[in-house]
């Protein structure tokens, strides 16, 4: 209750700051009470446990981690929380589908309402003169507080832009939502190497591009998980890597004889299950720096060879023989003889 309590006074506060500083300004004020708003792509079942512990509770889980969620959609349902266990919560769909983008607004004589959609270079009205626009009118519904989206995909997710100006264009404010649209991990792919040199540097690599909001990567080493810094476990105080659990990127610098094992790599963004890729061992070998010497010895003992047996064809004279053989043709011309007319035989030969 006091946490309740103290959001809608700061809320109250925000409203009011907002009405008397747009009059100062001779501007009409427009504000929202959920500056983001999250909501799943489609409903799931509830999660198992995790640990022993219940994965459900009453309230919601938003962007400030654990606790209240600060997106309730317009038919009042709540997120269902996650109950933290152990390293990795697992969390469970939103009630509803639904998702209410609010925009109040206040000091205008006579309303106009457009809502933008912005997502990386991508702008689209969706609202334009208090109206849904073709492309959206399906499944968006439109009210003077707002927009309702009643099915969403992960496509919906970005930036929403409120402007509501008066029909004479004396008057204007703006307000903008965010709009995230929740989508579970999916199983990741990994890049690993089969042997890699002990010295040497070794890259691992692992990704998936389903999860909404971008998913966060951690790294098992034989199914122990792998701290961000290896010297604070003893298990992994001989290696000497580096992980990045926002691209996913596990660096070996330099690789050594410990770090032998079999790795996967689990995605997780807050939202469903986490997915675990497929185990891949690596070995950890050392420099095979014998097998490079007889390499090169037997490259150089067949290289011998060949010069050899190219010398040995050159004293037998294989090589000249063969120039003379193209050199001994030989042509002869005899001049023809006299003939009668109409007479013909063969006067000239060749021989070779």
């Amino acid at each position: 209750m006091g946490t309740e309590a103290r959001t809608e006074r700061k809320q109250l506060l925000l409203f009011t700051s907002v009405i008397l500083c747009s009059l100062e300004l001779g501007r009409g004020a427009v504000y929202t009470s959920e500056p983001e708003v999250r909501v799943a792509e489609n409903k799931r079942e509830c999660g198992a446990t995790v640990g022993g512990c219940l994965g459900l509770a009453g309230a919601g889980a938003g962007p400030r981690g654990l606790g209240e969620h600060p997106a309730q959609t317009a038919v009042g349902g709540r997120f269902p929380s996650p109950i933290c266990c152990g390293t990795f919560p697992r969390f469970t769909s939103v009630l509803s589908a639904a998702a209410k983008l609010s925009c109040s607004y206040s000091g205008f004589s006579s309303p106009r309402v457009e809502w933008k959609f912005a997502q990386g270079d991508i702008t689209s009205l969706v609202c334009y003169n208090n109206k849904i626009t073709a492309s959206y009118e399906d499944r968006v519904t439109f009210s003077h507080s707002g927009i309702t989206f009643h099915s969403v995909t992960r496509k919906d997710t970005g930036m929403y832009t409120c402007m509501v100006s008066d029909e004479g264009g004396n008057t204007y404010g703006e307000v903008t939502v965010k709009l995230l649209v929740l989508v579970p991990p999916s199983k990741p792919t990994v890049n690993i190497p089969s042997s890699a040199t002990i010295g040497s540097r070794a890259v691992l690599t692992c990704s998936e591009k389903d999860g909404s909001p971008p998913s966060e990567f951690y790294w098992f080493k034989d199914g122990v998980l792998m701290p961000t810094e290896p010297k604070s476990n003893r298990a992994f105080s001989n290696s000497s890597y580096s992980l990045n659990h926002k691209t996913g990127e596990l660096v070996f610098d330099p690789v050594s004889a410990s770090d032998t094992g079999e790795y996967t790599c689990q995605a997780q963004n807050g939202y469903g299950t986490p997915m675990r890729s497929d185990a891949v061992h690596m070995e950890a070998a050392e420099l095979n720096v014998g097998g490079i010497v007889a390499a090169v010895l037997v490259t150089l003992i067949l290289l011998g060879f060949l010069i050899l047996g190219i010398w040995f064809a050159y004293r037998r004279g294989y090589f000249d023989r063969t120039k003379k053989g193209t050199s001994s043709k030989k042509v002869i011309y005899s001049q023809p003889t006299a003939r009668s007319e109409g007479e013909f035989r063969q006067t000239s030969s060749f021989l070779v």
